[in-house]
């Protein structure tokens, strides 16, 4: 009887080679294990919480919606945006002024960001609220001349321009770092080559520098996005109506100090998520070009080996 099988030889060497053509991973028992264990755990304090009436969901329910946590949660959302942005176009000019080759230019910079990044935020709040204790009056004046105008420091210095002065300043002093670490990131041969071309220094930042340097700018300014958001319940302190203070201000009457301030933290929660899935998406919009380039390079490499064999 012949035998259709075949045997193939070893090779030489004595090298025994394996079929892993039908290979697969091994069922990794510990880790499913330690699944099942975190999982538990997480169930636990989830239904712990979820019957401890000390929490007091239902007041959670009642208040969560209300008008004057909605009202707070606007402020917050409106603090956030304005001084975002003014952190933003504070920040850009602060970094291009330590970039500069004038001295004053980077000294000042320099000092600005010494200044406050090195003092507590709460404090600086606090010290902008309390401005007319130290200038009573606010005055345009010629230096040793004549005062051209002048008002009332509290008339000016409400709650709402010492929070919003006090969050943009202080953003905009880590704004300036994170953007010209953004700027440091590109190439130095991308703004002399620009120059080359005939562009204006104005010009090459804004179309070629600032683009490529969004890549390494945009993940931390998402990070002090949604800080700033959380920063905004410091104001609470100077009496700005914010959602912590809402929230405050309701738990003073009821006294139900802790479902309110699940309140605020769901809705803070809430927010910070949104932000969280927003800052991915730019992420990945800014790192198209890198994916490109990578995948570039991975086709030329495997055009160069096949043409090696």
């Amino acid at each position: 009887m012949s035998n259709d099988r075949t045997t193939a030889a070893p090779p030489s060497g004595g090298a025994d080679f394996r079929d892993v053509a039908h290979a697969h991973k091994p069922f990794q028992t510990g880790r499913l294990v330690l699944w099942v264990v975190v999982l538990l755990i997480a169930a636990n304090f989830l239904w712990i919480v979820a019957h401890n009436e000390n929490f007091g969901w239902p007041v959670v329910a009642a208040y969560f919606f209300d008008p004057t946590v909605i009202s707070g949660l606007y402020v917050s959302l409106g603090l956030t945006v304005v001084a975002m942005a003014i952190g933003i176009v504070l920040g850009l000019g602060l970094a291009i002024a330590r970039l500069s080759n004038d001295r004053l230019a980077r000294s000042l910079a320099s000092l600005f960001i010494w200044f406050f990044r090195g003092t507590p935020l709460l404090v600086q709040l606090i010290f902008w609220y309390n401005l007319s204790t130290l200038f009573p009056e606010l005055s345009i004046t010629i230096p040793f001349g004549p005062t051209l105008a002048s008002w009332e420091t509290n008339s000016v210095i409400t709650p709402m321009t010492a929070a919003i002065v006090g969050l943009a300043l202080n953003e905009a002093a880590y704004m300036a770092e994170i953007i010209r670490g953004g700027l440091l990131s590109v190439d130095r041969g991308q703004f002399e080559t620009a120059e080359a071309f005939g562009m204006t220094k104005a010009r090459a930042l804004w179309r070629i520098i600032i683009p490529q340097a969004m890549r390494s700018i945009v993940p931390p300014t998402g990070n002090q996005l949604i800080s700033m958001i959380k920063a905004t319940s410091l104001v609470s302190v100077i009496a700005m109506a914010d959602l912590l203070y809402s929230v405050q201000s309701i738990y003073n009457r009821t006294f139900e100090i802790v479902p309110m301030l699940l309140v605020a933290v769901l809705w803070y929660l809430f927010i910070t998520s949104i932000l969280n899935l927003g800052q991915s998406y730019i992420e990945a919009y800014y790192g198209r070009s890198e994916r490109r380039n990578n995948v570039a390079v991975a086709k030329s490499e495997t055009l160069v080996e096949e043409a090696s064999h």
